[in-house]
């Protein structure tokens, strides 16, 4: 799907921070945001595999469909680590330029957690903490480092991102951790639409992915009738590759007619 085709031109000459960019859905958002933005644009790509980031810069450099002038810079990181999120502001102002007037920041990264128990299981405040570190303090903080380190100023767009799932409004029976994950992080960026009317912030929900984290809910969710679930929707061909899904995203990231701060599911579009 082109641009044309989407009745708009581009997404500007862009500054695209991408999280868990290394693979899945993070990686196909970084393929399409590239042929979307305008010549000189840059994509910060940060994730924990350099081999695979290494691997996607290679490949958006060398991509025909690109932009001219593209750069790409790759950030391995541990989000959950004060050290990862200096890493990818450091990395953002070094490749910014005066004539950028679009920031997009892409909370992506995400884990699934432990599903092959149930809620009653986690008595261990070490172990929920750290999955709540990686998955929601760190998407805070990122955030609003990047809202600080590129404010508000007229000629500049900016809009943050956070992909969402529809585990943020319904209870999954043994997704405790991911539920609780998804729901904070959604009213985190509904709060910050509220607070920062000049951002455009955007919850998207991807719907079921074919990608390593379905495969794990399929074989390793405690629920039984979660687990055959997921397994005969996979079976039935309901799980949606990720360029479908990111097609849609790209859509609405570009006709930019969305309230700011709503959960926009990829079924709803």
């Amino acid at each position: 799907m082109s641009s044309t085709e989407l009745n708009c031109p581009d997404l500007g000459r862009a500054l695209c921070i991408i999280t868990g960019a290394s693979r899945g859905f993070g990686r196909t958002i970084a393929r399409e945001m590239s042929r979307l933005v305008k010549p000189r644009s840059v994509l910060v790509l940060a994730a924990r595999s350099a081999d695979d980031l290494r691997a996607l810069q290679a490949e958006l450099v060398e991509s025909e469909a690109g932009v001219a002038g593209l750069v790409v810079k790759c950030v391995v990181a541990d989000l959950g680590q004060l050290e990862g999120q200096e890493s990818v502001i450091r990395g953002s102002k070094e490749a910014f330029s005066e004539d950028i007037d679009h920031i997009i920041l892409v909370n992506n990264a995400a884990s699934l957690g432990d599903v092959s128990r149930y809620a009653k299981s986690f008595t261990n405040m070490a172990e929920v903490d750290s999955y709540l570190s990686f998955n929601v303090s760190s998407s805070l903080c990122l955030t609003a480092s990047v809202l600080q380190a590129f404010p508000q100023r007229p000629g500049v767009k900016r809009t943050v991102i956070n992909i969402t799932s529809l585990c943020a409004l319904q209870p999954f029976r043994s997704w405790v951790l991911y539920c609780t994950g998804k729901a904070a992080r959604e009213m985190m960026f509904r709060v910050l639409a509220e607070e920062e009317p000049d951002l455009r912030v955007l919850n998207y929900s991807p719907g079921p992915l074919d990608t390593a984290m379905y495969t794990e809910a399929r074989s390793r969710t405690a629920d039984p009738n979660l687990r055959k679930s997921f397994s005969d929707s996979f079976a039935q061909g309901q799980v949606l590759t990720c360029e479908t899904s990111c097609a849609k995203l790209m859509k609405l990231l570009l006709e930019d007619t969305y309230t700011s701060g709503a959960h926009i599911d990829v079924f709803d579009l």
